[in-house]
């Protein structure tokens, strides 16, 4: 479905389940009509999970945040009231906090933040907010993480929603990022060939918790974000004769593959396997070993999609995130980080038109900001990331209000001996620009 630019996603989902509800129809413009519930209302499930959307069907570990109850002020409040007391939050509290915004947030959000990017572009927001007393971070739990690690021991980093997590991010694991480095170095030795190079050198995508970020600083290694992937992929190749790249396959393969590496040389890890299910034979020619993880909204575009926007469009231009699977960027036109199309799509001609893979709170507030365009969205169906969702303005009143009273909620902290070696990883990624 093409969601009209004026349109939010939110006020979308609400007119599609609530027109078939009445109709007594099964939801075909949307995922899933649980989309249009409240999130307060999934934080009171009794086991963890990610919510209606995009990671529905992703298992969340037991150990997941959750989110405790939202005051009754919040939950009954009309949209507009909670737009009102937003305002005046931000009023009381001037310049001592600062709202940065993902963007994939919902418009309700957005419309509130003082900056809003990518997971790149966030990290240096979070460095160049020094004199703000609070960050509230309207993104995923591993973002705030990286913006109190990166932030002053003063600053106070807020989540709105606690249970606003990354199924992606729990694909790989301390302990079992751990033991695949335990097997690697049992296989190659640790100490370095002729030319100086590491055995492995270790690189995570931003998409990960504080306590990989920290594996990868202590062993030499480096963050990256999809911005700057290249840049940090060649960085890694320089200090080591392979590298493991974790936890987003597709980020990985399609990167490496566009820097020339060969598919052969990419064999993936599969952690509930001895050596990642590969012959010691297969990792010893590896030029870059892929962590079996990837992101739920991405995954959702297909070849099929692009073949019938270009039967439907003629001319269209196709533009993917490279957290796709290979074929979709392959049959692409182009793919790019978040930013990359923002940046496209504002130089383009006008009356030019876009078909977009990314997620669908950007596309539809792309669409809003050029009409000059025709833009939308590969997928035809209405299905946001599930967990930037969970961030909804009920949410983001709440903390403000409470900011006002001289209460700080839902803190994000990073034990030091976390974030030491993590802040090291970060540092070299916001030096490898792309």
């Amino acid at each position: 479905m093409t969601i009209a630019p004026s349109a939010g996603v939110a006020a979308a989902v609400r007119l599609l389940t609530g027109a078939e509800a009445a109709a007594g129809t099964a939801s075909n413009g949307v995922c899933t009509p649980g989309l249009a519930a409240a999130p307060w209302e999934l934080d009171a499930a009794p086991a963890p999970a990610y919510g209606p959307g995009a990671s529905l069907a992703d298992p969340a570990p037991a150990g997941t945040p959750r989110q405790g109850p939202l005051p009754e002020a919040y939950r009954l409040a009309s949209d507009e009231e909670l737009e009102e007391r937003i305002r005046a939050a931000r009023r009381a509290l001037g310049d001592r906090a600062v709202i940065l915004g993902h963007f994939y947030q919902r418009d309700e959000v957005v419309r509130h933040a003082d900056f809003v990017g990518d997971s790149f572009q966030l990290a240096q927001a979070a460095l160049d907010r020094p004199d703000a007393e609070a960050i509230i971070f309207c993104g995923v739990h591993f973002m705030a993480e990286t913006a109190d690690m990166l932030s002053g021991p003063e600053q106070a980093v807020i989540l709105p929603n606690l249970a606003a997590g990354c199924s992606m991010a729990d694909m790989a694991d301390i302990d079992s990022v751990t033991d695949c480095w335990d097997q690697l170095t049992a296989l190659f030795g640790n100490a370095p060939d002729a030319a100086g190079r590491q055995p492995v050198i270790p690189v995570t995508y931003m998409n990960c918790s504080a306590d990989l970020k920290g594996f990868v600083g202590r062993h030499g290694g480096i963050v990256c974000t999809s911005s700057n992937a290249a840049t940090v992929l060649q960085w890694a190749f320089e200090r080591g004769r392979r590298v493991l790249f974790f936890p987003d396959q597709h980020l990985g393969r399609n990167t490496a593959k566009a820097m020339g590496v060969p598919l052969e040389a990419m064999p993936m890890w599969n952690p509930r396997l001895p050596l990642g299910g590969n012959t010691p034979e297969a990792l010893d020619k590896a030029q870059v070993l892929l962590w079996n993880g990837f992101c739920s909204v991405h995954k959702r575009f297909t070849v099929a999609q692009i073949e019938q926007a270009r039967a439907e469009h003629p001319g269209v231009r196709v533009i993917v995130h490279p957290e796709c699977p290979m074929p979709v960027v392959d049959a692409a036109d182009e793919a790019g980080s978040t930013d990359y199309i923002r940046r496209a799509i504002a130089a383009a001609e006008p009356g030019s038109t876009f078909a977009v893979g990314t997620e669908i709170n950007l596309v539809n507030r792309l669409a809003a900001q050029h009409p000059e365009h025709t833009i939308f969205c590969l997928d035809p169906v209405i299905c946001p990331c599930s967990t930037m969702y969970r961030i909804h303005p009920g949410y983001l009143a709440w903390v403000l209000e409470e900011l006002v009273q001289g209460r700080v909620v839902n803190r994000i902290t990073v034990p030091d001996d976390v974030a030491a070696p993590a802040r090291a990883a970060l540092e070299r990624m916001l030096a490898a620009r792309p």
